[in-house]
């Protein structure tokens, strides 16, 4: 066999000759896993800057925590361990000895129980009245804005201006309650409504309502925009009675609004001390001590720090399970009806 002109073998077919590509070889690519790295980065850079802002705005709010509730729960704590005067440092440890003290004090079983009427005497007098006036400023009516001013004006003055008109109110013979009473022939009693036992709470118990009365108002303002108008148009299509459509729709629709209210009522008439303080100042003959007067007449007049100590823990858990119950069978109410 021989080659033809140009190196090519006769009798057979040329050998192939493999391509060239004309860019040359292909760039090196990144190496496995790098395009995955850059979004994991980002990824985690998100993430951190997210905990970084939320630690921004929570960090405050902790900060307040602990130096104002946290500290003087623990130190209130400690302080109801030892008997202490104030001065000097808590070396003698008595235990839980001030505890019983509290527990078996006469005058602190009452402040319980004078707390828990003014628990349940406003909430029994402002929940009906509060309700009735928030249906009547709900209607159409001349001076409506008006009437909301003063029902609210109350709530927002300061309970000492409150306590000390209140005060001279109901001073014997001169005040001007007992001078209206003598106008229309009545008389009051004769040590005056605060200074005498059998109607001084009952009177605290007024003045409380006068003073609060208006929030609970407010609330329940709020709440009845919620109420759909539709509802109402449909009641009144159906031939339903003004008393039917509140029993039937404003009071269950407006529920939420006044459990919340009735829970924010207990607190308040658990803490109860500045209007106490003024008006009476837990007499006469501690026939309106409440716990929290008892504690700080203990500790400021007493200086008996120590039963003052044990008894504003003993105030804070009675609190702290009155909230906890109220909020397991009453406010529960509203977190099943919101998840279904």
């Amino acid at each position: 066999m021989g080659r033809g002109r140009g190196g090519a073998v006769r009798g057979g077919a040329p050998h192939p000759t493999p391509p060239r590509d004309a860019a040359g070889p292909p760039p090196p690519g990144p190496p496995p896993g790098a395009r995955h790295r850059r979004p994991e980065r980002r990824g985690r850079a998100a993430a951190w800057r997210k905990r970084a802002e939320i630690a921004l705005f929570v960090t405050p709010a902790l900060a307040l925590l602990v130096a104002f509730v946290v500290v003087p729960i623990a130190t209130a704590v400690q302080m109801s361990l030892y008997k202490w005067k104030g001065f000097g440092p808590m070396v003698d440890f008595v235990g839980l000895r001030n505890y019983v003290s509290v527990l078996t004090n006469e005058v602190f079983t009452d402040a319980v129980v004078h707390n828990l009427i003014i628990v349940v005497g406003s909430i029994l007098l402002q929940l009906p009245l509060g309700l009735a006036i928030a249906l009547l400023l709900n209607r159409k009516m001349w001076g409506q804005g008006l009437l909301r001013t003063i029902i609210f004006v109350p709530y927002v003055l300061a309970e000492v201006i409150a306590g000390v008109v209140w005060f001279q109110l109901l001073q014997p013979q001169y005040g001007v309650i007992d001078t209206l009473l003598a106008a229309v022939g009545l008389h009051g009693p004769e040590q005056g409504f605060l200074g005498t036992p059998e109607y001084a709470l009952w009177t605290v118990l007024v003045v409380l309502t006068w003073k609060y009365l208006g929030l609970a108002v407010i609330l329940f303002l709020a709440g009845l925009q919620g109420v759909p108008d539709e509802l109402y148009e449909a009641a009144q299509l159906d031939g339903a009675s003004w008393w039917q459509v509140q029993r039937r729709i404003t009071i269950p629709l407006l529920g939420p609004t006044m459990r919340t209210w009735g829970f924010l009522s207990m607190i308040g008439s658990l803490q109860l001390f500045d209007m106490v303080w003024i008006l009476t100042g837990g007499g006469p003959a501690n026939a309106t001590t409440t716990m929290a007067t008892f504690l700080v007449n203990e500790g400021t007049k007493r200086q008996n720090f120590g039963i003052a100590g044990a008894a504003s823990v003993v105030l804070f858990v009675i609190a702290l399970v009155l909230a906890l119950a109220y909020q397991k069978f009453i406010l529960s109410r509203d977190s099943k009806e919101g998840g279904r």
